[in-house]
């Protein structure tokens, strides 16, 4: 029995684990914040948001400043797709976003019979919109 939480993460209820739904793979205990199963890379900002002023001229360049920003992303350790980011202040512990009541959420999910996991969805042949200028 398990519980698709986000685009890349569910729960198994069997066995009270965080997983990778790309790969299958546990990852931590679903009790814990599921951030401390995945890899982290403390990313410079600026890699991301880079200075749209010149920095030697200006204090500020519209970039986060390093010293005040972190951007972390989280990335599964077994098949490497990256789960989640976040900004935050460097040194902070990763946020805890997700909290589940595990007994309720089980409850609910023996409650709604098996769900599959990819939905059989019928394709469907739209026009394609043309621009003619």
């Amino acid at each position: 029995m398990k519980a698709n939480i986000t685009e890349y993460l569910r729960i198994n209820l069997e066995t009270d684990m965080w997983e990778c739904r790309r790969c299958d793979a546990p990852l931590i205990a679903a009790a814990e914040n599921y951030k401390r199963g995945l890899l982290i890379h403390d990313r410079n900002p600026r890699e991301v948001h880079p200075p749209l002023l010149d920095t030697d001229l200006y204090d500020y360049s519209f970039a986060p400043d390093p010293a005040y920003t972190a951007l972390l992303e989280y990335y599964c350790p077994h098949c490497g797709t990256m789960v989640e980011t976040e900004y935050t202040a460097p040194g902070h512990p990763p946020v805890r976003d997700i909290e589940l009541d595990l007994d309720s959420l089980r409850a609910k999910v023996r409650q709604w019979g098996d769900i599959p996991e990819s939905p059989d969805i019928p394709e469907v042949d739209l026009p394609r919109h043309a621009h003619r200028h």
